[in-house]
């Protein structure tokens, strides 16, 4: 605890100390950021538009984070920025894997996750243990919806300890914060 007060305070006397031209730099990549996020989403009602209090929401933890379309959207921009996209995108797919109703369509979808994923030297490789490497390069033979998720539950822990509070400590999500409470103060 007393770790993130200091975190916080180091951040908080950054801030002050910035430079004016930082500090208006800081602010467009918010305001720029914010406006390609809405215009991702233009089809957007206006109760569903990017609030403060939305984005703030996104700190009290990742499944808040990622149940937020505007905050997985710059959860992945960020791990994007970071060249660490590999296990969001694993994450999300394996989402998409357990709303697979065809055994036909689970087998291949099974055999392109492992392809991408989990194989060793795959294109998007992920950081799993050996045991859970062969126990899924067992269970894709005859795939079921649940032979991804110890991989899943292991990613998914490896997000929420080390890139989640990257990036709530990042440029990306603090210049966001800063352009929606400057556009909450001005009305």
């Amino acid at each position: 605890m007393p770790s993130l007060i200091i975190t916080e305070t180091l951040t908080q006397t950054q801030h002050f100390n910035m430079e004016p031209d930082d500090r208006r730099r800081n602010k467009n990549l918010g305001k720029n950021f914010m406006c390609r996020l809405q215009c991702m989403f233009s089809h957007s009602t206006s109760e569903s538009r990017l609030s403060l209090e939305d984005t703030q929401q996104w700190s009290q933890s990742m499944e808040r984070l990622l149940e937020s379309k505007y905050g997985l959207a710059t959860f992945r921009t960020f791990l994007k920025s970071e060249f660490s996209d590999e296990n969001i995108e694993f994450w999300l797919t394996c989402e998409e894997y357990k709303k697979i109703n065809s055994s036909f369509r689970m087998s291949s979808k099974a055999k392109k996750i492992y392809e991408q994923f989990i194989k060793a030297e795959a294109p998007k490789e992920i950081n799993i243990d050996y045991y859970t490497r062969e126990q899924i390069k067992r269970a894709v033979k005859t795939p079921t919806l649940q032979c991804f998720e110890d991989a899943q539950k292991i990613v998914y822990g490896l997000m929420e300890r080390d890139s989640y509070p990257r990036f709530l400590r990042s440029d990306i999500y603090r210049s966001l914060l800063e352009s929606l409470a400057s556009d909450a103060i001005k009305g």
